[in-house]
């Protein structure tokens, strides 16, 4: 549904969520969950997710890298197997180091990091704001004065993008941009051609050959060299 090389890249980081679940005791996104678990326990709260839809994240990703980024991209996280450690986690919580690993990421994949991670600074602080906003109480009549209360607002948010949405908070922000999903690039469509064309290319050789062996072997059969006999006898 949401194309061949989409749906490769989201099987591959699936598998970079299990292997993580497996090194840890714990899947990634428990924050998400935690804050979903606290949340019902407070009377009126409204519970919303905030971030970007995947689908948009995954094909902006793909269409931002070149056909080699996605092939090297692709191979490292088929091979990945690096222990991970609680003792590592912890250390990511440390600012310097954070920084470090975005720093790796963008001098890598620059392109990557603006898709996953500054778009998504962009739309998290776009839609914090929108819940930020005030909320005007009801009127008793239209001639009495609008009056209005805070929103309480609670952000739940990975660390990597909390400086990007400090940065951007006093920025006039329009999301329109970052929700588009670009067209694919004539390299994609050519490798889906191939792609599609091996595939169909391959079972309908499995087909033939599938088919020739079966005739081959139903000609093989006594009853059928018999009744194939017995057609010849026929007189024209």
């Amino acid at each position: 549904q949401n194309g061949v090389m989409s749906g490769l890249m989201q099987m591959l980081l699936l598998k970079v969520s299990a292997h993580i679940t497996e090194q840890l005791g714990m899947a990634p996104g428990g924050e998400f969950r935690e804050a979903f678990k606290e949340a019902s326990k407070v009377p009126f709260c409204k519970f919303h997710l905030g971030d970007r839809p995947i689908p948009v994240t995954f094909k902006r990703a793909i269409a931002a890298l070149s056909f080699w980024q996605k092939v090297k991209l692709g191979w490292g996280l088929c091979f990945l197997s690096d222990p991970i450690s609680k003792d590592d986690v912890e250390k990511c919580k440390q600012k310097d180091l954070l920084e470090q690993m975005m720093a790796e990421m963008i001098g890598e994949f620059p392109d990557l990091h603006r898709t996953i991670v500054s778009e998504r600074d962009i739309y998290l602080t776009y839609m914090l704001k929108q819940a930020a906003k005030q909320i005007e109480l009801p009127r008793a009549s239209e001639n009495e004065p609008r009056r209005y209360i805070p929103a309480v607002v609670v952000g739940v948010v990975g660390m990597g993008h909390v400086p990007g949405i400090e940065k951007n908070w006093n920025s006039d922000l329009k999301i329109q941009e970052i929700m588009s999903v670009p067209p694919p690039s004539t390299s994609s469509k050519i490798f889906k051609f191939v792609l599609k064309a091996t595939v169909f290319g391959l079972l309908g050789y499995g087909c033939y050959r599938i088919g020739h062996r079966t005739v081959q072997f139903v000609l093989s059969m006594p009853a059928a060299q018999s009744y194939l006999q017995r057609l010849t006898e026929v007189p024209q």
